[in-house]
């Protein structure tokens, strides 16, 4: 087995301090919830859940958000499914998140806290939600 320098085994710490960081719940500002049934995964659920990751790390943002794989969410027709749970915002399930729509609900939900209405299959009613 080759010997590791010192620099090469601080960024292997630092790498897995990374991935740690992005494992924690604690101090999150969002969980995307990714269904990872076997309709989501049948329909694309994998490159969103990659997609979602890419992006997130590319606006430095993999350590804010937490990213969880679900089963089935009971609207196969529209899979792959997302679930979007962010503070101050009403929680959403998103339809057909394809890597393009995941990079755009990073970039509008979750950024600019702006509501992908052509892509929500649910929210809760106007009623309940505190203004």
């Amino acid at each position: 087995m080759a010997k590791m320098t010192l620099e090469e085994l601080r960024k292997l710490r630092e790498s897995t301090q990374q991935q740690i960081k992005k494992r924690d719940t604690e101090g999150k500002q969002a969980q995307i919830i990714v269904g990872m049934g076997t309709c989501g995964i049948a329909a694309g659920a994998k490159d969103t859940l990659d997609a979602f990751i890419s992006e997130l790390d590319s606006h430095g943002m993999g350590g804010d958000v937490l990213i969880r794989q679900t089963g089935c969410m009971g609207l196969c027709q529209n899979e792959p499914t997302v679930e979007v749970v962010m503070k101050d915002m009403p929680t959403v399930i998103y339809g057909r998140v394809d890597p393009a729509t995941a990079k755009e609900i990073v970039e509008k939900h979750l950024m600019k806290k702006e509501l992908l209405n052509d892509r929500i299959l649910d929210r809760p009613s106007g009623d309940i939600l505190k203004n």
